[in-house]
């Protein structure tokens, strides 16, 4: 049995954790907006047979994907300034979470772009596409339906990775719940307020992307 003490605290702390997860939703739309194109780019670079395309894309996948997501959040908002360039904790955590999303993503739309069939591209080089329309029209929506509930579990891990923005002095969820912790120390108390605003949004998200994938597997690309 959960002890109602548990509970002691949540009616004020609700609203600054709220206003938390304001931040934590608005991060992560940004980085996805930013990581999802920048995934895209890296995939095509990643598969290009020009060396000066092809390297650029493999270090932003392999920075990305080698380095933990805490290590490059740290080296961008403590370590930049040596550097002479300075960033806000928001702005540092943009850059790590669009870094690590387009690293991530760019194998999926990589591999959704490699699982399409062969005829797809021979069919629209017989109707007269060139390369570029053949890319836009043929291979990039079929290969978007394959990428799809991927690319969605992984914006379901980026909003719960935003957590670790605290680090950085981010005012988001975790941020808010830390301090209001130092303050009242009911640590269990608003620690367990802050996962049931996470679990509001995962369980649902998480749901819905495995209906959808459930749709999605039904329509097969011959």
């Amino acid at each position: 049995m959960i002890s109602a003490s548990v509970f002691t605290g949540w009616g004020q702390d609700f609203r600054p954790l709220l206003s938390g997860l304001g931040v934590a939703l608005e991060l992560t739309g940004v980085s996805l907006l930013l990581g999802f194109p920048g995934g895209l780019l890296t995939a095509l670079l990643v598969s290009s047979k020009n060396r000066l395309a092809h390297l650029p894309g493999l270090l932003i996948v392999e920075v990305g994907r080698g380095l933990p997501l805490l290590v490059l959040l740290y080296v961008i908002y403590q370590g930049l300034p040596q550097l002479n360039l300075s960033l806000t904790s928001f702005v540092s955590a943009v850059v790590a979470f669009a870094w690590s999303t387009a690293a991530y993503s760019s194998e999926m739309f990589r591999s959704s772009l490699n699982a399409l069939p062969k005829g797809q591209r021979e069919a629209a080089q017989a109707v007269g596409m060139n390369r570029l329309d053949m890319f836009w029209f043929v291979l990039l929506p079929q290969a978007l339906r394959i990428a799809i509930p991927p690319l969605l579990n992984l914006a379901v891990q980026i909003f719960q990775a935003t957590s670790l923005a605290y680090v950085i002095t981010a005012p988001e969820i975790m941020q808010h719940a830390y301090f209001l912790g130092t303050v009242s120390f009911l640590f269990m108390n608003v620690f367990l307020l802050a996962a049931l605003l996470y679990a509001a949004v995962t369980l649902p998200s998480s749901a819905l992307i495995a209906r959808l994938e459930r749709r999605l597997s039904r329509h097969t690309i011959v």
